[in-house]
């Protein structure tokens, strides 16, 4: 039964790392992708590039380590071998399908705002049982700008139609923490083993914190 708990609210998630279970996959792919150069992937790669929009994550990497490829011919290259993983791989987060359902029902507008390709967040959500949950979904490739800003967090405030102070942001990447704190916004830090060296200073960023979807809030705070 729908209550009115969280009317006029919305809830705004990251997807990699955040409800779904899979920043591992990019991690295998950096490594086969470089390998496949003769590369090792440095140890500062994944953290610098994972706020980025894609086609940016593709002009550093050629830059970075001299690459001959193009830009598409890259993003072509990682969207075949992410497809398959998101297809068969990736599992959501724990508890996070029963979160949005609960937030659903309370009246709470849903939103996603993620750097994942555009042409694999239908297949993924499909794959976990979330496509059709969500009220709106945004890119960074459609605000023009990374997590590093917060254009793309009051975007998807803008989309479902509530301020940004009414909007809280479940996100594991500290950069896009940091942006959506200063948009204005409630922000809920969730743990990510892939994120676990700057946990420390997520936790000092965020609002609040969570390790499993079980320990979310069940009111939005806005």
């Amino acid at each position: 039964m729908t209550t009115d708990e969280n009317l006029g609210k919305a809830a705004i998630f990251d997807l990699d790392g955040t409800l779904l279970d899979s920043m591992g996959v990019w991690d295998q792919i950096d490594a086969a992708f470089l390998a496949k150069r003769g590369i090792a992937v440095p140890d500062d790669y994944m953290e610098t590039v994972t706020a980025m929009q894609f086609r940016d994550i593709a002009r550093y990497t050629i830059d970075r380590f001299g690459l001959d490829d193009t830009e598409d011919e890259l993003m072509d290259e990682w969207d075949r071998m992410a497809h398959d993983a998101y297809t068969s791989v990736v599992r959501p987060k724990a508890h996070a399908l029963d979160y949005l359902r609960y937030l659903k029902d309370t009246g709470a507008r849903l939103a996603v705002a993620t750097t994942m390709p555009a042409g694999l967040r239908a297949p993924a959500l499909r794959h976990v049982g979330m496509l059709g949950m969500f009220d709106a979904i945004v890119g960074v490739d459609d605000v023009g700008r990374g997590k590093e800003h917060p254009d793309i967090y009051l975007e998807a405030a803008a989309r479902v139609g509530v301020p940004a102070h009414a909007a809280t942001v479940f996100e594991d990447l500290l950069a896009g923490v940091r942006s959506a704190v200063r948009a204005g916004m409630r922000v809920w830090g969730v743990y990510d083993a892939s994120s676990a060296q700057v946990w420390p200073s997520i936790e000092q960023a965020a609002h609040g914190t969570i390790t499993d979807f079980a320990q979310a809030p069940r009111t939005l705070d806005g």
